[in-house]
């Protein structure tokens, strides 16, 4: 992603994990892949607000949604969206940049 498009965008990460719990996976994604950018936040929804709001619940999950990434363009309308029942499957950062390249 061009220095351009990074100032377009704004990346964020919704999760059920507290926020220690979340920087303590940060931590361990920065050990693991050290020239990795990990630089957006990490938002807790532990009261499942935006879960309950997108209709991702996991029902199978004891409280954990399905694996998620939205583009929504700035004002606030979803663009793409992939939802996943298996976690192991997730969007490749090249699906993800081509899908964002598209907003206006």
């Amino acid at each position: 992603m061009t220095k351009e498009e990074k100032e377009r965008v704004q990346i964020l990460a919704v999760s059920i994990d507290t926020h220690d719990e979340s920087k303590k996976f940060v931590q361990k994604l920065k050990e693991r892949f050290p020239a990795a950018e990990l630089d957006f936040p990490m938002l807790e929804d532990k009261n499942h607000k935006v879960i309950d709001r997108y209709g991702i619940l996991n029902p199978d999950g004891k409280g954990w949604p399905h694996p998620a990434t939205y583009v929504i363009d700035k004002q606030g309308v979803v663009r793409w969206r992939v939802v996943e029942v298996d976690y192991t499957k997730r969007p490749s950062n090249e699906q993800i940049l081509r899908e964002l390249r598209k907003l206006p």
